[in-house]
């Protein structure tokens, strides 16, 4: 591959490590009441570069494999009819057009208008497979190795785990009879058909039917990840937040709003919450700590910040104006200068702090995809502090980050208690 073939596929590979670390959280939430350490157990799942990450081609490689091996057995055929000469003991079947070519052969007697060949113009019938069922078992199967394939690739270091080999086994499965269809000419399917009552009726074929819809659905969630990657970032970074407050001894999750999972993508983003996403309370330093993503009513300081993610701290025992810590989420092709966008934040928290009337707002935290180079660094202001992280979604690049987020929380809940 050349160099911007080598860009595209780390960049579709960090896009897909993104998003699974996202849907990860429509599992989870089939425990309400114990989202977040079902979550984070499945993050430290995917710290395991050798664990390879869950997806839909992982879930089709285990249940439609014997489903492709039931229909390899019998795949679908029809007999359809066709006009030709044929010899005149093999004559089954004529219909008009064939009684009307007869007639005007030559001769009196059906022998001598079969001519010097013996052969007459009848209707035979002969096995075709391009049926619609076969045509989408066709289109399914090669999008099935291409999604395998793609797979394997971004999961080099895992060729000893079982996922691996159910992948590449299935790749294999739908490259064989892939090409057995293409043989027996076949047509692809294109999206969108009305399945006809084979692929709603059989079982087998409308699984794969099912299966080719999950692929497509995948491929337009992967187009629609191109055009709002930023956007899932940002909800990439308040799942990493959470999590990490979660894992403090002190802290209890007090209330939590309602996540709705979409089926489907919208403008980049799987989910939808209340405002805030979750509240903690801190019992040692008796703080109460709001998760605010994207709120609503963000207040002139975070509106002037341009951060769409905060942590408001408040002191339930006093009348005292609640602390805010803004949290970037800047998201690049290309990774950005950590160093130099640090600086520039704390400079801004200077400049907005003499507007600060109804809150406390000094420290800041940056999170950002670090394209392969992690890295933590704090940079100190006239009168604030800023963390910088750039972190991956996946190995190491996640173990290391998700730990240098943990400890910038830890630090910024010690400050909390003084």
């Amino acid at each position: 591959m050349d160099e911007a073939e080598v860009f595209a596929a780390s960049a579709l590979q960090r896009m897909n490590e993104v998003l699974a670390r996202i849907q990860e959280l429509e599992e989870a939430l089939d425990d309400p009441s114990d989202v977040w350490t079902r979550l984070r157990a499945a993050w430290k799942r995917a710290e395991d570069e050798e664990d390879p990450r869950m997806s839909e081609i992982v879930k089709q490689a285990r249940q439609l494999r014997p489903v492709l091996t039931d229909l390899e057995k019998r795949i679908r055929r029809v007999l359809r009819r066709h006009r030709e000469l044929t010899p005149l003991d093999r004559v089954q079947e004529m219909d008009r057009a064939s009684m009307v070519w007869l007639s005007r052969q030559p001769g009196r007697s059906v022998a001598e208008r079969a001519g010097s060949g013996q052969r007459i113009l009848a209707t035979v019938r002969r096995e075709n497979f391009d049926t619609l069922e076969n045509r989408v078992l066709h289109a399914y199967t090669r999008l099935a190795a291409d999604a395998a394939r793609e797979w394997m690739r971004e999961h080099p270091r895992a060729k000893q785990s079982a996922r691996y080999r159910d992948v590449d086994s299935f790749r294999k499965k739908c490259k064989s009879i892939a090409s057995d269809l293409a043989e027996h000419n076949v047509l692809l399917a294109t999206p969108g058909i009305t399945p006809n009552y084979v692929l709603m009726q059989d079982r087998s074929y409308h699984q794969i039917h099912e299966g080719w819809k999950g692929l497509l659905k995948r491929d337009k969630a992967i187009d629609d990840l191109w055009a709002w990657q930023a956007q899932t970032w940002t909800d990439f970074a308040v799942l990493a937040v959470i999590l990490a407050i979660d894992e403090l001894e002190e802290a209890q999750l007090i209330a939590q709003s309602p996540i709705n999972w979409k089926s489907e993508a919208v403008a980049g983003r799987w989910f939808e919450q209340d405002r805030p996403i979750a509240v903690f309370w801190l019992r040692d330093t008796d703080r109460i700590v709001e998760v605010q993503a994207r709120p609503e009513q963000p207040g002139s300081l975070l509106m002037a910040a341009q951060a769409h993610v905060a942590l408001r701290i408040s002191d339930p025992t006093r009348s005292a104006v609640p602390r805010r810590v803004a949290v970037w989420t800047p998201h690049a092709m290309k990774r950005i200068n950590l160093q130099e966008s640090v600086r520039e934040v704390a400079q801004l928290i200077d400049q907005l702090q003499q507007f600060a009337r109804l809150e406390v707002f000094k420290h800041g935290l940056i999170l950002t995809p670090d394209h392969g180079m992690p890295e933590a660094l704090q940079f100190e202001g006239t009168h604030s502090r800023v963390n910088g992280i750039a972190l991956g979604a996946s190995g190491k690049s996640l173990a290391d980050g998700m730990e240098a987020v943990r400890a910038f929380i830890r630090n910024e809940f010690k400050g909390a208690a003084a």
